[in-house]
């Protein structure tokens, strides 16, 4: 089992910033807005050979009337709850605030092991000033700066010294990454805390909830796997914000990371132009993909309404058509289990191996079946076909005139290729070769 650590704070202290620095990483969004960090970031981290998970939190806020800051309160609670060991991050330059009391308070309560850190302490005076923080009631003091990294390896060196010495081994297992993906407010943390059972992630009507990328492990029902929920990705026009320009690189980054893509479209919607655009970034990074249409339960049906739905899905993602198209409520959880099956069997088919025999077997038949048209008195000839080892599926046909093979050839290879081995939901790519 790896050790957790858990930043805890008031807003706008540095908390996302020193995250950074000690994961080595860009995942948590820094802003200077307060209230950027509104979920529980994780990321993973090594000093010493030692490796450990931190948890980024929001903000905590008492006695906020904002819908956020309620939030952000209950996932803070939460994280605390998770960790070992909690970082409490003041700030030097505003002092010792009725907020970080607060927290102190809460810390002293939880028994968890505390390190104060005095952060933005990146001069002489101010090196001064952080003896007050003693006032709080808590461990030794540990004055740094998150932007420059002054400091911080005296925090780490007492992180790991308070570990656990049976938690300093820790495996970090190669197992299937599912994102979660979609435009805002089409349901995706809603579909993430109806899996695992739990209000991990914040859910509210207003769109642009979630706004970093978010990895929560499911382990139920002998399945094993990442599940990334991803903020929403809009139109470029309607990208204002900077902080929402980082959500859509998030989700861009969460999408290029990942073995599957499920994406959720709005049954309330249809199938819009961002859906289609988005569903194309899936397809160009080679990604399976999973379709769920979310919210059904608030559709008025008959008996061919899910038919003629997938109809229209699939003449707007024509020619990759091949791909399960699920209709779920996250509110009700109708048939959320069906689509983490279907997304385990697409990982499944990403990662196959077709015997290059059997493979020679059954496109050579098509070839012979249905020739491509002569080009300039030439006839083209297919000789061998194998898959290549690549990480997606890429098949070498190996012919004579690889020029003269054109795109509806390719589609019709394409389509044999599908009907005769399990590749539903997962791009391939066809390339032709001089033999």
């Amino acid at each position: 089992m790896s050790n957790i650590v858990a930043i805890v704070g008031r807003p706008n202290v540095g908390k996302s910033t020193l995250f950074n620095r000690l994961t080595e990483s860009h995942h948590a969004i820094v802003d200077e807005q307060a209230g950027v960090t509104r979920d529980r970031i994780y990321g993973q981290a090594n000093w010493n050979g030692i490796d450990f998970s931190v948890i980024d939190t929001g903000g905590y806020l008492d006695n906020s009337d904002d819908i956020f800051e309620e939030e952000i309160k209950k996932q803070v609670k939460i994280a605390i709850e998770e960790a070992d060991v909690v970082l409490f991050l003041v700030d030097v330059s505003s002092g010792v605030t009725d907020m970080d009391k607060a927290v102190a308070a809460i810390l002293r309560r939880s028994g968890k092991k505390v390190l104060l850190i005095v952060n933005k302490v990146d001069n002489h005076k101010r090196q001064q000033e952080i003896y007050e923080f003693h006032n709080l009631g808590l461990s030794e003091l540990f004055p740094v700066s998150s932007v420059s990294g002054s400091g911080t390896g005296e925090v780490l060196d007492a992180l790991v010294a308070s570990f656990d010495a049976a938690k300093k081994e820790e495996t970090v297992e190669d197992i299937p990454r599912f994102a979660i993906i979609g435009r805002p407010n089409v349901g995706k943390s809603s579909l993430v805390n109806a899996l695992i059972g739990e209000e991990r992630h914040i859910v509210t009507p207003i769109a642009g909830t979630t706004r970093d990328s978010i990895y929560t492990r499911y382990n139920k029902f002998n399945h094993d796997f990442y599940l990334i929920d991803t903020a929403g990705l809009r139109k470029k026009t309607k990208v204002s914000e900077n902080l929402e320009f980082y959500s859509v690189m998030r989700s861009i980054r969460a999408i290029e990371h990942s073995d599957v893509c499920i994406q959720l479209i709005d049954a309330t919607e249809g199938m819009e132009t961002q859906d289609v655009n988005i569903f194309n970034l899936v397809k160009r990074n080679k990604k399976g993909a999973v379709l769920l249409v979310n919210k059904w339960d608030l559709v008025e049906k008959n008996n061919y309404s899910m038919k003629e739905y997938t109809q229209v899905i699939h003449e707007r993602i024509a020619p990759f058509t091949d791909v399960p198209v699920i209709f779920i409520s996250a509110l009700t959880k109708q048939r959320i289990h069906k689509a983490i099956e279907e997304a385990i069997r697409v990982y499944n088919n990403r990662n196959r191996k077709i015997p290059t025999a059997r493979l020679n077997e059954v496109m050579l038949a098509a070839f012979d079946a249905f020739k491509p048209p002569v080009i300039k008195g030439k006839t083209v000839k297919i000789k061998y076909v194998t898959q290549l080892p690549t990480p997606t599926p890429v098949f070498a046909f190996f012919c004579n005139l690889p020029q003269y093979i054109k795109d509806p050839y390719m589609r019709y290879l394409e389509n044999r290729l599908r009907e005769n081995f399990e590749l539903n939901g997962v791009p391939i790519q066809l390339v032709f070769r001089q033999k």
